[in-house]
């Protein structure tokens, strides 16, 4: 990695990542599932994060298995809930959540970009960071529960569409136009890399997806299932927007908030109704 904010990754000179590349990319990024990253460079960074939704459905299938166990042994939809909600936690190591409180006390820290980048370094959490978790805990936990509660196959649902959609976010996060906020990290390593119109057909194939798997519910489920992906990317994007007018840019810390909000905010949509 180099310093220049421009290209931080070295570009082999015409050498596009294969497809094997930039999956290995995502989930050796995003998740702590085995993948050995053969490639750190803007193309394999750019293909990584096209496939982040890949790496978000695994984390949904791995996280509903052990919810849905739960509730067909007579667990309950609230320990189902939890469980599930704890499993990305773990999967990830915490680094979405940890993304989330920082940038959270970034935001609320009302000082100047540069102070508010500093404070998002440190180890502990503020005020701000701490409410803003316990926020995306209980509301993600309470509105799976509350799909859980209906069945099983909507609890599922709900928790892989969640995952998924989450890291469509940082797919469209790392589209090109926006800025890193430092030179450095894995803000500024996937900063920009995605062309818009691969972020375009990402997102389309990922709502479409979402509605067809809902169908055989009836109508108003597939509906509401895309709906859920759009009203999580328009959320995301309003963060996103935000840190970077008030950052200057994105970081890692962000790309972790903007995973949260979206998981988030699927869940809540699911909820309604």
């Amino acid at each position: 990695m180099t310093d220049s904010t421009d290209d931080p990754l070295p570009r082999p000179p015409g050498e596009r990542a294969s497809l094997a590349d930039g999956i290995r990319f995502a989930f050796g990024t995003l998740t702590v599932l085995p993948a050995r990253i053969t490639r750190w460079d803007r193309p394999a960074a750019r293909t990584g994060m096209a496939c982040a939704p890949l790496a978000g459905l695994a984390v949904g299938l791995l996280a509903a298995l052990p919810g849905t166990l739960l509730l067909l042994l007579g667990g309950g939809p609230l320990l189902a809930a939890a469980v599930t909600v704890a499993v990305p936690a773990a999967l990830t190591r915490g680094l979405h959540l940890d993304g989330l409180a920082d940038t959270a006390d970034g935001l609320g820290s009302a000082k100047p970009a540069e102070d508010a980048l500093r404070i998002m370094k440190q180890s502990d959490i503020g005020p701000f960071g701490v409410i803003s978790l316990l926020v995306v805990f209980l509301v993600q936990v309470a509105a799976l529960a509350n799909a859980y509660a209906d069945s099983w196959i909507r609890g599922a649902l709900a928790a892989v569409l969640a995952a998924v959609a989450a890291r469509l976010a940082m797919t469209l996060a790392s589209r090109e136009g926006v800025p890193a906020a430092r030179p450095e990290g894995l803000g500024a390593a996937v900063a920009g890399v995605v062309p818009h119109r691969a972020a375009a057909c990402v997102a389309a194939a990922v709502v479409t997806l979402a509605a067809l798997t809902a169908l055989p519910a009836g109508p108003f489920a597939a509906a509401q299932h895309a709906a859920a992906v759009l009203a999580a990317l328009l959320t995301a994007e309003l963060l996103l927007r935000r840190c970077v007018t008030r950052f200057g840019g994105v970081t890692g810390d962000v790309f972790g908030a903007v995973c949260e909000v979206a998981a988030t905010t699927v869940l809540l949509v699911l909820a309604l109704g």
